[in-house]
């Protein structure tokens, strides 16, 4: 193990890098707004509950779409696949990157892209503060799944898994 730091005490980027040490999975989050879809990639995602099917994400107070997922009474969640990258990297840079993949609207309005490995249409339930993000939760009223690799992120950079 290398130095331990107090993490409120140090250089956020340290605090940042060994957060950075876990590999997570990618997703795309999306909800409609008054002036149209709107997603942003994300890896804040996560399951909480069975019963009920919750999931939660965390979007960053510092980003400019941050209002209009705190507004959003319905999100959709899409986790990627690993040819999916350069999708995710458009809605990295712009919340308005749906002119590069297949999408549609659901039925309560929510834009939903097409050939994610699996998309949660989400109610939201709960909104959290959490320092300079906060926690969203949603109840998962539709879900879809397929068969494919994952695309996955750590330590800055994107990759696919490899089986050991």
């Amino acid at each position: 193990m290398t130095d331990s730091f107090d993490p409120s005490q140090t250089d956020s980027h340290a605090f940042r890098d060994a957060l950075g040490r876990f590999g997570t999975g990618v997703t795309v989050i999306t909800c409609a707004t008054p002036t149209g879809p709107l997603g942003i990639t994300a890896n804040s995602f996560s399951s909480v509950s069975l019963d009920p099917p919750l999931v939660l994400w965390s979007p960053a107070k510092s980003s400019s779409r941050y209002p209009f997922f705190m507004a959003a009474q319905r999100f959709a969640i899409h986790v990627m696949g690993a040819e999916q990258f350069d999708l995710c990297r458009g809605f990295a840079r712009s919340g308005d990157a749906f002119s590069e993949t297949d999408w549609r609207t659901s039925a309560q309005g929510v834009p939903l892209i097409d050939g994610c490995l699996a998309l949660f249409e989400c109610l939201q339930v709960a909104a959290h503060d959490a320092g300079d993000h906060s926690i969203l939760v949603g109840q998962v009223e539709r879900a879809a799944a397929r068969d494919g690799a994952p695309l996955l992120f750590q330590g800055g950079r994107y990759g696919s898994f490899a089986a050991s």
